[in-house]
């Protein structure tokens, strides 16, 4: 028995992607069922997926700020230029 499923993916993706597997023998179709089967058999997402967020700049800022040791600034201008670098 077979479902139908409808999913909208930028063209650009889809050409690239549909590159790729017929470069190694299937269409977009069984390769999402490859997908499919994947994830059923690692019960999740069968690759990493994350956001380094907050990223490592912003991770020592907050380590910073909890020790006490915050930048502090005498202008704008400054502050601007500490930003910019």
């Amino acid at each position: 028995m077979s479902s139908t499923i409808t999913v909208r993916v930028d063209e650009r993706v889809k050409k690239e992607a549909g590159s790729i597997f017929k470069e190694v023998g299937m269409d977009m179709s069984t390769a999402i069922n490859v997908f499919l089967k994947q994830v059923i058999r690692s019960n999740g997402i069968p690759f990493p997926v994350s956001a380094k967020i907050p990223n490592e700049v912003t991770l020592k800022a907050i380590r910073d700020a909890e020790k006490g040791e915050m930048a502090s600034f005498s202008s704008i201008a400054e502050l601007m230029e500490d930003l910019n670098d």
